[in-house]
This record gives structure tokens, sequence and C-alpha cells, in this order.
């Protein structure tokens, strides 16, 4: 099983970014798929969950309405499009499964938001 997030990037507070990451390995249309971040200093926090087949999302408070997770079973990823970032959205993005009981991790991808 493998995850490979990208997209991550320098934003401005208010602008937009989206994250990808692509899998293989398993069947990805059978497998719900997460966003985590984790900020300096603090533990990882789950950020947005989607389900396998598209139909069902949830969101941090924190991001919720700001924002949005998808994915395309045909290309094997899941994104994480994000709106009006804000310098509390700094943080190291993984995406990650749950895949015969074991959970699963990408290496993450940095989005910095800072004027």
């Amino acid at each position: 099983v493998q995850l490979v997030e990208s997209g991550g990037g320098l934003v401005q507070p208010g602008g937009s970014l989206t994250v990808s990451c692509v899998t293989s390995g398993f069947t990805f249309s059978e497998n719900a798929m997460n966003w985590y971040r984790q900020s300096p200093g603090k533990e990882r926090e789950w950020v947005a969950r989607i389900s396998n087949q598209n139909d069902m999302s949830g969101y941090a408070d924190s991001v919720k309405g700001r924002f949005t997770i998808s994915r395309d079973n045909a290309k094997n990823t899941v994104y994480l499009q994000m709106n009006n970032l804000q310098p509390e959205d700094t943080a190291v993005y993984f995406c990650s499964t749950l895949y015969r009981s074991r959970l699963y991790w990408g290496q993450g991808t940095q989005v910095t938001v800072s004027p």
C-alpha cells in the first residue's frame, strides 16, 4: 500500500490550495479515505473523511465550510480543496486509510499560510 501526497506550498491568508493523494496497492474504491494534519508541537488531528463511494463526507469543526474532500475512484486519488486559508491551517497534511486492520499514511505535504 502506498499513499503519496502532493500539492502543498506557500499561500497567503485568504488564499486557496488543493492537495492530492495518489494511492496504490489496494482497491481504492472499497476504502474510505481521511485527511489529517500536524503542526509543529501539536498532535496530529483529523481534518476530513470521505466514504468509499463518494456519497458521505465529514469535517472537523475548524475547517467546516472552508475545506472540501473529494475523490476520483478512476484515478485512485483523493483531494482536499482548501479555501480561505488562515495561518492556523499551516501544517503537514497527510492522507490515510485503514486496510486489512492496519492504518496506512502517506509521507505528507507541507502547507504554509503566511503573508
